[in-house]
């Protein structure tokens, strides 16, 4: 009996001693900041003795009161060799092991180019892009098959449908691809949009693989085009590993109810409460640890390991997928001051990586406060250290500015008045723009379908100061209605990207005349904007709207292009005298979209067609 006990013993210490998760899995050698924290998962691992292999010295061993999990420090410079073991023992007994490799960075990978003004994204729904692997639609270990006869549930678009359509994009125009969350996202239902993530190191298995991503990114940079990650920092889903199983007990922010039980409470969504010197204390914690959702559990950035976590994972993709930047989700929903540490460590190792932060704030000093070395913040005694932010303003104003009549606060002057603000901007080149994204109303189901509305507005965000983002599907004409149809309903399915489908909108010889019109005019906009530097970094002379026409110039020493907005339904005429400092030894221009040649000496008039835009190279 005492012998079956024995052996009893040593066998379950063997099984609760297994490492059944490491993170990061691996790490490269050279980097800039040396140190790395490596989490180490199994059940009751923290009760057995740590060593590293070949006299490798631990900087820090940090054990919390979840005995499930320890986080190893190290400095890699100290490591000559390639790889190592880590391992735990039971006395002088080696209960388990882990082979740790330390990689050889790819040359060139700190000093990576990232998007700037130069680029035009395009945004992607994986799942709702293109299908091509049908064989990874549903997984075994994944909660939610493929369904796509339910507008919100999960219909097969995947990396390999991206990479098979590659062609139509780099056509197009495009050369950043910015996809929503591809990460694990495990959750019962709903899970497509990927803001839930599960597993922040694995692409999810109905996208593909991570040897997938990798390839997309190569193949992206093989055509001067670049792939920029959605990175959320905010929150993770309810079913992430380390939700079900916390390390701390304040990894996640969690709220007493009546009984002091540890439960949910939704944000209030009152991201001002960020910088409001005169704001409540509560109202500004429940904006900022308050949850986004019942199954978005809110993280604790102010927690050293979930930072160190937060910041590691970033930079492990980076480095791994050969990013080209990141778009970061709900910003200022995080702590403000742990975010710039984050970012600080990222572009601290890549000093010339770009990261977009989504302020969703209609104010253009709320919004400009989160770029870095902001005037503003620096009241606050702040600096965020992101690089770029979201031009929400311009979001807003563009759609109400070519619907309303003109007053003196209402219709084209609301985008006058928008670019009035670029001063707050520390870098106003390095602000992104757009009319519609993931989260929004279809820009052409607001003006039904109406193609003058969208050349109107796809004309002033490829010509305006920052860096202009397209929602897949826009330059073909797509719908969807949220009021209506919910989220699904503009994140429709972009056609002929399923066996199957009754049409394809991705060859332009099967496109419908609609769509071939929508698409046409901006391959045309696109193509020409890759090219001119003083579209990219060129200065603003902008003129007082009149008769609901806005003109403005984009100019540098060499060249100066003038665009004219006429949002009238009727053509109108006017002197061009009145733009006779922009327009000084010049006497014609070239329509970029028609090609024609048109005279614009300031002894002449310009008629402008109604309800449309002119984009003129000035020579």
């Amino acid at each position: 009996m005492k012998k079956l006990s024995l052996l009893f013993l040593f066998l379950s210490t063997f099984v609760f001693a297994q490492i059944q998760k490491v993170e990061p899995a691996f790490w490269w050698k050279g980097m800039k900041n040396p140190d790395l924290q490596i989490l180490v998962y199994g059940k009751d691992i923290a009760k057995y003795h740590l060593e590293l292999s070949d006299n490798i010295k631990v900087k820090d061993l940090t054990k919390t009161e979840n005995p499930n999990y320890v986080f190893i420090t190290i400095n890699t410079d100290e490591i000559k060799k390639s790889s190592f073991k880590i391992n735990f023992k039971n006395g002088k007994k080696t209960v388990d092991s882990y082979i740790y490799e330390l990689k050889t960075r790819k040359a060139g990978s700190a000093e990576r180019n990232s998007f700037s003004s130069k680029d035009v994204m395009y945004l992607i729904m994986p799942d709702r892009f293109a299908n091509g692997d049908v064989s990874n639609d549903s997984q075994p270990h994944l909660i939610e098959k493929a369904n796509r006869n339910l507008p919100s549930g999960r219909h097969g678009g995947d990396l390999r449908g991206i990479i098979n359509n590659l062609d139509y994009l780099e056509n197009l125009g495009v050369t950043a691809l910015w996809l929503t969350p591809a990460n694990e996202d495990n959750e019962k239902q709903t899970s497509y949009h990927g803001y839930a993530q599960t597993d922040l190191y694995k692409i999810d298995g109905r996208y593909g693989t991570n040897q997938e991503y990798l390839e997309l990114s190569q193949k992206l940079q093989q055509r001067g085009m670049m792939l920029i990650q959605d990175y959320v920092t905010n929150h993770w889903g309810i079913y992430h590993w380390l939700i079900q199983d916390l390390p701390t007990q304040d990894w996640i922010h969690q709220f007493k109810d009546g009984e002091g039980k540890y439960g949910f409470k939704r944000s209030n969504y009152r991201t001002t409460s960020q910088f409001d010197t005169n704001v409540a204390e509560i109202d500004k914690q429940e904006a900022l640890n308050g949850w986004f959702d019942t199954t978005m559990p809110d993280l604790n950035q102010r927690n050293p390991l979930v930072l160190k976590y937060l910041t590691q994972n970033a930079i492990w993709w980076i480095e791994y997928a050969e990013l080209g930047g990141l778009r970061v989700d709900t910003y200022p929903y995080n702590d403000k001051v742990a975010m710039a540490k984050w970012a600080k460590a990222i572009t601290d190792e890549y000093p010339k990586f770009n990261i977009v932060g989504e302020a969703w704030m209609y104010n253009p000093a709320h919004v400009s406060y989160w770029q870095k070395d902001s005037k503003i913040a620096e009241i606050d005694n702040y600096n965020s250290n992101l690089p770029s932010v979201m031009d929400f303003t311009l979001f807003t104003d563009l759609p109400n500015a070519l619907k309303e009549e003109e007053s003196w606060d209402q219709g084209m002057i609301k985008i006058y008045n928008s670019f009035g603000n670029d001063f707050l901007y520390p870098d106003i080149n390095n602000i992104l723009v757009f009319f519609e994204n993931h989260d929004t109303q279809r820009f052409n189901e607001i003006f039904n379908g109406d193609i003058r509305y969208y050349k109107m507005a796809m004309s002033l965000v490829a010509t305006v100061r920052g860096i202009p983002q397209i929602y897949y599907g826009s330059e073909i004409g797509m719908k969807g209605n949220k009021d209506k149809g919910g989220d699904a309903d503009i994140r429709r399915d972009f056609p002929g990207g399923w066996k199957g489908d009754s049409q394809s909108a991705f060859d332009p010889k099967t496109q419908t005349l609609e769509q071939k019109e929508f698409h046409d005019f901006t391959q045309k906009l696109l193509n020409w904007r890759k090219g001119k530097e003083v579209i990219h970094t060129g200065k603003t002379k902008h003129y007082m709207p009149k008769e609901k026409v806005y003109v403005y110039f984009r100019y540098n020493d060499k060249e100066k292009v003038m665009v004219v907005i006429n949002n009238n339904e009727k053509e109108q005429t006017f002197d061009l005298n009145r733009f006779a400092e922009s327009l000084a030894g010049i006497s014609k221009g070239s329509d970029v979209i028609s090609g024609k040649e048109i005279s614009v000496s300031t002894q002449n008039k310009l008629t402008v067609s109604g309800k449309s835009s002119l984009i003129l190279d000035l020579q």
